[in-house]
């Protein structure tokens, strides 16, 4: 297959830009000129060091939104890559390059099937539009999330979101995203009395306080899950205490914990779960939450009937819907009453050195976005 077709040669010019996040590097510019020559209005929406667009086509609903970002991660040591991570080349019928899966890839293949599926033929029936962010690998608080409340106080309403996300397993179009876990995290300071080891009643040891504490936070039933989520987990993922000295009690413990949680609780239910078990059990302390998103499930709908369809369509296979990952921007569109899933690439090499996508899997993923386009628009 020449890798010189539509799709690829868009990708490679989006991977040729170092858009680490929160940079764009002028991905989102190219994405509107083409969209612009098809009839789309592009609003240009910068918060802070993000940029953002949100990029439609009618006025009319249903409204069909492609949701995606143009910032990539850091590269890791470049030396470690085959190929430099910004200057893209296909190797053995693969595209090699930063945020070639995640999610360049899947941009480049969300424009070309809108021109593929609008060019020269009728128009839709309801509206086509793009919400695009260079902070969802980031911070996540200037892109996605400023975009949606822009688009609420203007009242547009989304009905159906598809995020380009790499959900995909094994082979292209084998699961798509109907959700996500919500993600809380809590960022611990307990206080003791430092003082010398050989007088420990002088001191008191904020290790030895907290420890009991977090393995009963460790070992806790959160919930038990439901049909759609896997149990909600509790991770500490940071411990840091001492003060420089090996006959030293430390006066301090810091501890970060991380919830993924499922609909069957609230973040508002677990920070008062874990307060009564640090209550319980005598410990001073601060306590700062961060909580980065609530679960949401996309459980049936015509979004979802169409993906499986387009996915049947053009790859003759039966998706898997799942909730499993980390978060993604679909949980702060999500809320607004959009129907969301998320359907992308092979995610095996994502965020990692010599990142890479099949070139056949690119052209495969745009007829997909246009097969949806068409169920979805062209009834």
């Amino acid at each position: 297959m020449p890798t010189d077709t539509p799709v690829i040669a868009l990708a490679r010019e989006l991977i040729a830009r170092p858009s680490v996040t929160p940079e764009d590097a002028g991905c989102q510019e190219i994405l509107i000129a083409r969209l612009e020559r098809l009839g789309f209005r592009a609003e240009r929406l910068a918060f802070g060091p993000v940029t953002n667009a949100w990029v439609r086509l009618g006025d009319a609903r249903p409204l069909l939104v492609f949701a995606g970002h143009t910032d990539v991660v850091p590269t890791g040591p470049v030396e470690r890559w085959d190929v430099p991570p910004f200057e893209p080349e296909v190797r053995a019928g693969r595209l090699y390059g930063r945020g070639a899966a995640d999610m360049k890839g899947s941009l480049a293949a969300m424009v070309t099937a809108c021109e593929s599926a609008l060019r020269g033929g009728p128009p839709p029936r309801g509206s086509i539009a793009f919400l695009l962010t260079s902070d969802e690998e980031g911070e996540a608080v200037d892109g996605t999330v400023r975009v949606v409340e822009h688009l609420q106080a203007h009242s547009e309403t989304i009905d159906w979101c598809l995020v380009g996300e790499p959900s995909s397993r094994e082979r292209l179009g084998d699961t798509v995203k109907i959700g996500r876990r919500g993600s809380l995290t809590g960022r611990l300071r307990v206080h003791g009395i430092q003082g010398h080891v050989a007088y420990p009643e002088r001191a008191d040891n904020p290790i030895h306080r907290a420890t009991p504490a977090l393995a009963e936070l460790s070992a806790a039933a959160w919930d038990a899950g439901n049909a759609h989520f896997p149990p909600t987990t509790f991770q500490v993922v940071d411990l840091h205490s001492g003060a420089g000295a090996y006959n030293v009690i430390p006066g301090e413990l810091e501890a970060v914990f991380n919830f993924r949680y499922s609909t069957e609780v609230t973040n508002e239910a677990l920070r008062e779960r874990v307060a009564a078990v640090l209550d319980r059990h005598g410990l001073r302390y601060d306590l700062e939450w961060s909580h980065s998103g609530a679960p949401f499930l996309t459980g049936g709908g015509a979004l979802l009937e169409a993906v499986r369809g387009a996915v049947r369509d053009v790859l003759g296979i039966e998706t898997e819907a799942s909730t499993t990952g980390g978060t993604s921007d679909g949980r702060f569109i999500a809320p607004t009453g959009a129907q969301v899933v998320e359907l992308g690439p092979v995610n095996t090499t994502i965020h990692q050195v010599n990142e890479h996508v099949g070139i056949e899997e690119l052209e495969a993923l745009s007829a997909l976005y246009r097969r949806l386009i068409e169920r979805l628009l062209y009834p």
